[in-house]
């Protein structure tokens, strides 16, 4: 068997990768940060690879650090919550996940019942928000997910999804599935908060919008879906909620190419510690590889 690096370095790596800060890795761990740093730069010793690219006062992981810390999250939140299951009190783990209200309904819902079946000890509590904002707060959610481009005051996120939008309409619609004039003159459904997909979408196919096309606008992906599927128009959402949705039976159809943006779900990471922790790494981890997967 291949003998593994100091298992200290590699839980040094990977909080430092979680927080993308020495300083808040180092709390975490309860170690110093010049302790966490020297784990760090050992194991990328021994590994002869370079697994942070460091700027002042900043980490970025490199692509083969991203790649190790995806597959590290993973093993080390399987040892802690079988450590946790059979050392700790044995009693079934709650664990509170806070999610935008169309990721839950749109995504994480449908695939929940996969985690469950994995993972028979924990018991996930969903709760769901239309605007996501603010500072965590860990007595509120154990984990929380966000979508947008990350940068929120106070908040350390960090990107666990690559997305893309499609234009969608009516499955039983008669028009030209793939003629965008149809989405650049109307009818349009908007979502309040994310108006620019629908320009993101048409400046990537070199069209503009026309003026005074959209007759409805709400505040969730879901009711979007709805007034589309009702015949109500048009609209731009993400990729993986169109795909669930056409596999939950929404009678939608996707009528575009996908186009890739700069929006994403995110992790919310804190450093404070409890007894959930086994379970909520473990979920983490799990959460990552399923929208790391694909739509």
């Amino acid at each position: 068997m291949q003998r593994l690096p100091n298992l200290i370095w590699l839980r040094s790596f990977a909080a430092a990768a979680q927080h993308l800060s020495l300083t808040d890795a180092a709390a975490e761990l309860g170690l110093t940060q010049t302790a966490v740093s020297l784990h760090v730069r050992s194991l990328e010793a021994e590994l002869a690879c370079a697994l942070f690219t460091r700027a002042a006062r900043r980490l970025t992981l490199t692509q083969t650090g991203q790649a190790y810390a995806y597959s590290l999250r993973q093993a080390l939140g399987d040892m802690a919550f079988s450590t946790a299951s059979l050392f700790g009190a044995g009693a079934e783990q709650m664990l509170t996940v806070r999610v935008p209200i169309s990721s839950a309904a749109l995504w994480l819902a449908h695939r929940l019942p996969g985690f469950s079946a994995a993972y028979p000890g924990i018991t996930v509590r969903m709760v769901s928000q239309v605007w996501g904002g603010g500072t965590p707060d860990a007595e509120l959610a154990d984990v929380e997910l966000r979508f947008g481009n990350g940068n929120w005051a106070g908040v350390h996120a960090r990107k666990i999804s690559d997305e893309r939008i499609v234009p969608i309409s009516a499955a039983g619609d008669k028009r030209d599935k793939h003629d965008l004039a149809v989405l650049q003159n109307g009818p349009l459904v908007q979502i309040l908060g994310f108006e620019d997909m629908l320009l993101r979408y048409l400046n990537a196919n070199h069209l503009t919008p026309a003026h005074g096309v959209t007759s409805h606008a709400v505040d969730t992906t879901v009711a979007a879906i709805d007034i589309v599927a009702a015949g109500g128009g048009s609209a731009v959402v993400l990729e993986r909620f169109a795909r669930t949705a056409i596999k939950t039976g929404k009678p939608i159809a996707i009528t575009g190419a996908a186009v890739e943006i700069n929006l994403a779900h995110y992790l919310l990471t804190t450093t404070t510690s409890g007894p959930s922790d086994p379970a909520k790494h473990l979920f983490e981890a799990w959460l990552e590889a399923a929208l790391r997967e694909g739509s």
